[in-house]
């Protein structure tokens, strides 16, 4: 039963930074990163949220060389 109380408990951190890095890449990041995300609208951003969620740390990867002139 430990094992799976610390397993939920990684599951429940990484989530979370997922969710706190999604919010400020949707609304400036993103359209560093990826063209035709220019102009895209509310609907496109919920739409697209839970796979920033799930792969924060390669968007924030991206995201950090698209700032660095690497992109």
């Amino acid at each position: 039963m430990q094992v799976a109380r610390c397993i939920l408990a990684v599951i429940a951190v990484y989530t979370g930074i997922g969710v706190a890095f999604g919010i400020p890449f949707l609304a400036f990041g993103i359209r560093r990163i990826d063209a035709a995300a220019r102009g895209t609208g509310w609907g496109f951003h919920a739409l697209v949220f839970p796979g920033v969620v799930a792969l924060w740390p390669v968007m924030a990867a991206r995201w950090a060389r698209s700032r660095g002139g690497r992109a």
